[in-house]
């Protein structure tokens, strides 16, 4: 392993797992949930700070994947999916960090074999890989870190 490896489940709560090039696996989940004095615009900019907070602790991120959403449940959802992809692609040019968007269906398929697995399915195919996840978007994430292993030159 030559490369720190950061994945991402954008959302409200987004789920997150880090390989750095030690091999030692990082994951968990945030809460960028809005505030109730704060500007419509602080949710983005806290989620910036955390993503150099994490790049300040790695030293460097050498590659970001992200699940690649095309259909959501609500408009909120949708809204909040586009400030996030945008903060994090905005930032990772920034920072000559190369980035790629993952179809949700791909890493459901990678992970448990279906491309329609639910959110337990995928769970406990993490937890079988040894992980011991609480949460389904840090579960996609762990998913997702996995898949870039197994199929990209990382």
């Amino acid at each position: 392993m030559s490369s720190t490896i950061l994945t991402l489940d954008l959302g409200t709560t987004t789920g997150w797992a880090l390989r750095p090039q030690n091999g030692q696996t990082a994951h968990g989940f945030v809460s960028f949930k809005s505030q109730r004095f704060e500007g419509g615009g602080m949710r983005y900019l806290r989620f910036k700070h955390w993503l150099a907070e994490l790049k300040n602790i790695t030293g460097e991120i050498n590659a970001v994947y992200f699940e690649e959403v095309r259909r959501h449940v609500g408009v909120d959802a949708a809204h909040v999916y586009g400030g996030l992809m945008a903060t994090l692609t905005t930032w990772c040019e920034h920072h000559r960090i190369p980035y790629q968007g993952v179809p949700v269906g791909t890493i459901k398929k990678h992970a448990t074999g279906k491309g329609n697995a639910g959110k337990a399915e995928v769970i406990a195919a993490m937890r079988a890989l040894g992980h011991p996840v609480t949460d389904d978007n840090e579960a996609d994430a762990l998913a997702i870190l996995h898949w870039a292993l197994d199929t990209q030159e990382v």
